[in-house]
């Protein structure tokens, strides 16, 4: 008897998990493809952490596109450019503990966005 009540069981369970996964996208499987649609299309900007007169940039660069880094001066001028492609993690470090007295603009360009980030050296 007990063996009997397992099987039926693990019957309706089986058939349970079957009628979900092969139900109407209404139900189960539309909230899972919503879910992985929504992972896939997440956006990304860079993060800046500044450590003293450091500067560090990190960028999950998912589609492994072209990556501008540059960094101008308080008059425009570009001081530093840097383009990185087909990099998935892209990291970039600077130092500006010997830099001139000045304050600067880093700029990382990923496909049509722009980030900045200001730097002052006293």
């Amino acid at each position: 008897m007990r063996l009997f009540k397992n099987t039926m069981v693990a019957a309706l369970m089986l058939t349970t998990v079957v009628g979900l996964a092969n139900g109407p996208k209404s139900t189960f499987g539309k909230k899972a493809f919503e879910v992985e649609k929504n992972l896939i299309n997440v956006e990304l900007d860079p993060v800046f952490k500044k450590k003293g007169q450091k500067l560090f940039i990190n960028l999950l660069n998912l589609d492994q596109d072209k990556v501008t880094i540059k960094v101008y001066d308080s008059e425009g001028r570009v001081v530093f450019k840097e383009v990185i492609e087909g990099e998935l993690v892209v990291e970039k470090a600077f130092n500006f503990e010997k830099a001139f007295e000045d304050d600067y603009t880093v700029v990382v360009v990923d496909n049509d966005k722009t980030f900045e980030e200001k730097v002052a050296v006293k």
